[in-house]
């Protein structure tokens, strides 16, 4: 423990010697990206601290209620910072355009508690034993003693919820509950986070589903179900990107399935692939990093460029030699 601490301390110093702050999260940001920067920008801000909150992405529609001032936009260029934490980010290259945006800065620091960082930073706190950045964001703020206010602990309660599945993934640990206990307690509003983050689906969103459910396909003995989805898909059914995150939970679910497997159309000759693994014996992310990606165990993901069915075969060829091993 000490010297995670070692580290909180000296993230606590940089940050108080730093008037401009600029947060940053990964592409594709999902809820414990969404909720880290915003939960962060929000403690800095009560600081006193100029803070810039920026994502290559808007804002998935789920997630706006965290959001009601739009502190987080899009990079600008030219802003000079005293410093960029990057948060929930495993690699450099994951930040988007806001990595060339924040090129005039003196320190950058990376939390982040995946498995797979790169380790980018000047200074680096990545803890893999939390389920989530937000745990992270969470002790960071506990540890400085600054006010958690109701809208913080909105941010950091949905943080820590998405990225455990709603506290059903393995990765969930006793400390998480106390986590999620003690935002609870500091006014988090698990009611309407609940309701905007899993009981609330645009029409786009069902649509899409729906082509998960009339298109999956299943190999390998049913243990791999994996789906495409094509540009064509997403203008059909009026979803847009962030109507996929958690789609592929649905053939996870399949009681035989092992490994789901989503191949996304990102450009012709570019997918993007997303792993999520139902066994401690299959390891996506060391799958993912077969292509140059990374995640956790569990949950994984990378993009391929090639021709499509080229990649699809790689990718199942990869996760049927995972299967095979872990028998």
């Amino acid at each position: 423990m000490k010297p995670t601490l070692k580290i909180i301390d000296r993230i606590l110093e940089k940050i108080g010697d730093s008037q401009s702050i600029c947060v940053g999260g990964h592409l594709r940001p999902d809820g414990d990206c969404i909720g880290s920067q915003l939960g962060l920008t929000l403690a800095l801000r009560k600081q006193g601290k100029e803070v810039a909150c920026w994502n290559e992405d808007v804002t998935p529609q789920k997630y706006t209620f965290l959001d009601p001032d739009k502190l987080l936009q899009k990079p600008a260029d030219g802003r000079e910072f005293d410093l960029v934490i990057a948060a929930d980010c495993a690699s450099f290259e994951r930040l988007g355009n806001v990595g060339p945006a924040v090129g005039r800065r003196k320190f950058l620091i990376n939390i982040d508690h995946h498995p797979s960082n790169t380790r980018y930073g000047d200074l680096n706190w990545i803890s893999a034993r939390e389920a989530s950045t937000g745990e992270l964001i969470f002790r960071l703020l506990q540890a400085a003693r600054w006010p958690i206010t109701p809208a913080i602990a909105d941010c950091l309660f949905t943080a820590v919820s998405t990225d455990t599945g709603s506290f059903q993934y393995p990765t969930t640990k006793p400390v998480t509950y106390h986590t999620a206990g003690q935002l609870v307690k500091l006014g988090a509003h698990v009611d309407t986070i609940c309701h905007e983050v899993y009981q609330s689906f645009s029409l786009s969103r069902v649509r899409l589903l729906k082509h998960v459910y009339n298109h999956f396909h299943l190999t390998h003995r049913d243990q791999i179900a994996y789906l495409w989805l094509k540009k064509s898909d997403f203008a059909r059914t009026g979803a847009d990107r962030s109507d996929t995150e958690g789609l592929i939970d649905h053939i996870r679910a399949i009681e035989p399935v092992v490994v789901a497997c989503v191949f996304e159309e990102i450009e012709p000759e570019l997918t993007r692939i997303s792993l999520r693994s139902k066994s401690p014996r299959v390891d996506v992310n060391e799958i993912a990093a077969q292509f140059g990606g990374g995640g956790h165990l569990a949950a994984a993901g990378a993009r391929i460029p090639g021709k499509p069915l080229s990649v699809q075969r790689r990718v199942i060829a990869a996760v049927r030699k995972a299967l095979d091993a872990a028998r």
